[in-house]
This record gives structure tokens, C-alpha cells and sequence, in this order.
């Protein structure tokens, strides 16, 4: 029972739950980059390079071995095309985070460098307000 109370205490720290939500989001935040290369990025940019869709990029290392129309043994295809895409999804997620950690930073910045409002001197005790006025006699 110790134990379950050991692990129990541990899966609710938040850092643990922290982590939980952001590998969730991070999931998301990956389909939603995916979607973006794939549907939105790559056919503008396959369009530029002649109709190229990278997916559809390969090498056939061995054909396939056909009976009529069943196939009997797949072809071994090298498949750098979607090694591309995944080069340009990486490429953009990365670049997406530098820059949301790089605003994040600006604002941490801003915070710190702004200086908190100056303090009003304390209003000096009855003590330093009479050493003060014995001071000026002794000068005059």
C-alpha cells in the first residue's frame, strides 16, 4: 500500500502532470505542422519543382515479383521522398519552437530588465530627526 501511495504521490507533482499536458499538445502541435507541410507547403512547392509530389519519390531497389495480378513478393523501394517531407516537417516544428522559445525569452527579458518602482526612503525616527537638528547647530 506504501508503494501506491508513493507512486500516487509522485504522478500528481505537478511537474509529472506538466509534462503529461505538454506531450498531449506536443502530439497535436505535430499533426496540425504535418497537415500544414503536407496539404498547404509541399504541393505549392512540388508545383515549382514540375508536378512533383515528394511522397511519390523512390528508388526501386528490386521489382516486385507478379503472378498475372497477385502479387507474390513486394517490390524494395527506397523511399527518399518521404524522408524529404519528413526533413521539411522537422525543418518547421523546429523553427516554430525557436521562435515561440524566442518570444518567450523577449518577455522574460522585459520583465526583468523592468525595474520595479523606487522605494520612498523610510521617514527618519524622532532619534535621527534631533541628531539631525544637533548637527546643524554645531555647523552654525
Amino acid at each position: 500500500m506504501k508503494m501506491l501511495d508513493e507512486f500516487k504521490a509522485f504522478a500528481m507533482r505537478g511537474n509529472v502532470v506538466d509534462m503529461a499536458v505538454g506531450i498531449i499538445i506536443g502530439g497535436a502541435f505535430g499533426k496540425i505542422i504535418s497537415s500544414f507541410v503536407s496539404d498547404v507547403l509541399m504541393p505549392p512547392l512540388g508545383l515549382l519543382l514540375g508536378g512533383i509530389d515528394f511522397k511519390d519519390m523512390l528508388y526501386t531497389l528490386k521489382e516486385a515479383v507478379m503472378q498475372g495480378e497477385e502479387v507474390i513478393t513486394p517490390a524494395v523501394t527506397l523511399n527518399y521522398g518521404m524522408f524529404i517531407q519528413n526533413v521539411v516537417d522537422f525543418l518547421i516544428i523546429a523553427f516554430a519552437i525557436f521562435m515561440a522559445i524566442k518570444a518567450m525569452n523577449s518577455m522574460k527579458r522585459k520583465e526583468e530588465v523592468a525595474p520595479a518602482a523606487p522605494e520612498a526612503p523610510p521617514a527618519p525616527t524622532k532619534e535621527q530627526e534631533l541628531l539631525a537638528e544637533i548637527r546643524d547647530l554645531l555647523k552654525k
